[in-house]
């Protein structure tokens, strides 16, 4: 299974593609979509949605996991990352790439069984369960490889569970 996380974001958009064989998981391409603050609203998302694409194209994921969005004292930045998700979903929805969410308190359960963990936490058992070299950069494109990490956790656990029961 390859899946691709998605940490959605009109600034930068982290996106990580990770191969689930047998188990084991393998960090196949990271990459940071990054727009320039001087750019219009709509050359941003257009180079989101671009790049997006592109790497839909590549990697051809099996399935895309997005970070639930969740602000609760911003307003323009929620709206921002709503136009982010928006075009996101577009190109995913052009590519029938089928697309599920985790909410951040889902990203920290799966990842550490600790719903408060701190980003640093996270960003140590990436690097160790997907054997990397170095922390991923920036903090949004690790925060997209954890939620892939998190859909192959939840995967085989509902596999597991449905093996069980039939």
């Amino acid at each position: 299974m390859i899946v691709m996380g998605i940490d959605p974001g009109v600034a930068i958009t982290g996106c990580a593609v990770v191969s689930e064989k047998n188990g084991k998981q393998t960090l196949l391409y990271s990459h940071a979509v990054i727009t320039l603050p001087r750019d219009t609203l709509q050359k941003r998302l257009s180079t989101i949605y671009r790049e997006i694409t592109e790497i839909l194209l590549i990697h051809r994921p099996d399935i895309a996991v997005l970070e639930n969005l969740f602000f609760n004292t911003n307003a323009k930045t929620a709206f921002l990352v709503g136009q982010s998700r928006g075009v996101i979903q577009l190109a995913l929805f052009q590519n029938n790439i089928g697309v599920t969410e985790y909410t951040p308190l889902q990203v920290k359960m799966a990842m550490t069984g600790y719903g408060r963990a701190d980003k640093n936490q996270i960003q140590i058992l990436v690097k160790q369960i997907l054997k990397l070299p170095e922390i991923l950069s920036p903090d949004d494109v690790a925060d997209a490889a954890a939620i892939a990490l998190t859909h192959c956790f939840s995967y085989k656990m509902k596999s597991n569970i449905n093996d069980r029961l039939s």
